[in-house]
């Protein structure tokens, strides 16, 4: 058997390597070789995309991507306005160096990797200075694997592991899902239904780089120096698990012969450290989960290791990933586009695992910046041809965000060029969105609005409060100051929504506002509670 499993991963890896040889060269920009890919296949199955959207869509679509918010006012005023030939390149670049970013990739990290334990202060604090650093995606999963706890930087990233080390099968599978693309789960008690390429021995394979892993009563990662898993098969037979990664590579423990009292001394020295404040600490001398960062991040095996991270990025700005859904990247669910996938992976192991570099090429294609209005006669091509942009709900962070800074006095914020007050603002904003990310549903498929979501914005004081107060450093009290209803319609769409008011629109809120004669301040507060309470709000489209 193990041997049908290793040959069945140097396939695999044939296979791919076979695919990376036809690859556009390595030096391409990566927006062009998005580009053609996307349109290589199209073009193939005469499939005609949405048009490009306009300035202020893109500036809108971008800033929430890249900086985890809506643009200001003056932002988007002065990208509409630019007469710069480069000026998508420029903001782009101008974003993904701003303290934005470093916020919102922070944000975003935080929501990929530790749904059992949201807002952990630690982690979150070690993604922020991961971010900055532009630390490397493979540092970072070292960092979460086998960090070093005494170093004041890493501590933080071992409580991914911490928040799942009493659950061996979700610290097993969670491991796989995120950081390979991997769902092993199903194949936990027998192998896999459906997908021949995972049996139990994957499952219990990677299960073995953990079982030995433990928190001490002082709450730090340790690992037991002997242990072995073992599994029962469909078939009744009791079997031993290898320490096995996806590929079907395979670590060999060296052989240490423990006596039953040498065994003994070992469990009881367990029990203190999991029982005791001052049990001393004794780092084995194999550790399994050393040996899986190893394994992962060889040459010949990183491929799942790489392959996953370009799919998530693109999931995250596109809607849809490369690999649909994301945690079954497996030989019976090919890429939409292969040759894109494998090209990604490698310009990022090529450099250094830098994620801005990869995030950056998507954002300036043509195929990120596609309308996500479809107007032709033709019915709407597949999502996997991103020929047609996907609406993607905010999280929680970027609506709660959104919502403030649209909410504020649209004068009062720094220039786009003042990095520096840019990130004494955003530690404020950062600080008042974590009051509010709380009541708003992380968005998965299919989302929708949440009842308790659609009561907040309607009946809620708190909200009332925070976004329609007309004092004077709130939007409602900035409308007031301006000379008549069509200025201030057009300053709160441009405020809200990014864009001014259609005609039809405009003419609309006007219309509404007369009717309510003399009680003006309500009736622009419920225009104000239109725009916000709004679906064009709501979501990045």
């Amino acid at each position: 058997m193990r041997t049908q499993l290793f040959t069945l991963g140097l396939l695999l890896l044939f296979c791919a390597d076979s695919v990376r040889a036809e690859l556009l060269p390595a030096d391409r920009p990566a927006e062009e070789v998005v580009d053609h890919y996307i349109a290589e296949r199209m073009s193939q199955d005469k499939i005609l995309p949405a048009s490009q959207i306009q300035d202020l869509p893109f500036i809108r679509r971008v800033t929430l991507d890249l900086a985890g918010r809506i643009p200001t006012t003056a932002e988007s005023r002065a990208f509409a306005e630019s007469t710069s030939p480069n000026k998508r390149v420029e903001l782009v670049d101008r974003l993904l160096a701003s303290p934005d970013f470093v916020f919102h990739q922070r944000n975003e990290l935080d929501i990929l990797l530790m749904k059992p334990k949201p807002n952990d202060g630690d982690f979150r604090k070690y993604l922020l200075w991961s971010v900055e650093q532009n630390r490397p995606w493979d540092a970072m999963f070292r960092d979460m694997l086998i960090g070093v706890e005494e170093d004041e930087n890493q501590r933080g990233a071992l409580a991914f592991l911490k928040a799942r080390a009493r659950r061996v099968e979700e610290l097993t599978n969670d491991t796989a899902v995120l950081f390979f693309g991997v769902n092993v789960s199903c194949a936990q008690c027998h192998d896999h239904p459906l997908v021949s390429d995972w049996k139990q021995d994957h499952f219990y394979g990677m299960q073995s780089f953990f079982s030995r892993t433990f928190l001490t009563k002082k709450n730090v990662l340790a690992e037991k120096h002997y242990g072995e898993v073992k599994f029962t098969t469909t078939k009744g037979v009791e079997k031993q698990a290898s320490f096995m990664f996806l590929t079907g590579s395979m670590i060999e423990e060296p052989k240490v012969e423990l006596s039953g009292e040498e065994k003994k001394k070992l469990d009881e020295e367990v029990r203190n450290l999991q029982q005791k404040d001052d049990a001393p600490l004794r780092r084995p001398a194999f550790s399994p989960r050393e040996k899986l960062v190893e394994v992962a991040l060889k040459d010949d095996d990183s491929r799942f290791f790489s392959r996953n991270i370009a799919n998530r990025v693109w999931l995250r700005l596109l809607g849809r990933g490369l690999v649909d859904p994301p945690d079954q990247l497996h030989s019976a669910n090919p890429p939409s586009h292969p040759e894109l996938l494998d090209w990604l992976a490698r310009d990022l192991t090529t450099h250094q695992y830098d994620l801005r570099r990869i995030i950056r090429g998507i954002v300036l294609s043509q195929a990120y910046a596609r309308s996500s209005e479809w107007t032709a006669s033709e019915s709407l091509p597949g999502p996997e041809y991103f020929a047609v942009a996907t609406p993607r709900a905010l999280t929680p962070r970027q609506y709660s965000l959104s919502l403030l800074v649209a909410a504020h006095h649209p004068e009062q914020w720094p220039k786009p060029d003042q990095a520096t007050e840019w990130k004494s603002r955003r530690e404020q904003l950062e600080n008042a969105a974590n009051g509010w990310a709380g009541q708003f549903e992380v968005p998965g498929e299919g989302f929708q609005v949440a009842v308790d979501e659609a009561l907040l914005v309607s009946n809620s004081n708190r909200f009332e409060n925070e976004f329609l107060r007309d004092s004077g450093d709130r939007l409602a009290g900035y409308l007031k100051t301006l000379p008549d209803p069509a200025a201030a319609i057009d300053a709160a769409c441009r405020a809200i929504l990014s864009r001014p008011p259609g005609d039809e629109e405009s003419a609309a809120m006007q219309e509404y506002l007369k009717a309510r004669g003399t009680d003006q301040p309500m009736a622009m507060k419920q225009v104000l509670w239109a725009l916000f309470a709004s679906p064009e709000l709501r979501f990045n489209y």
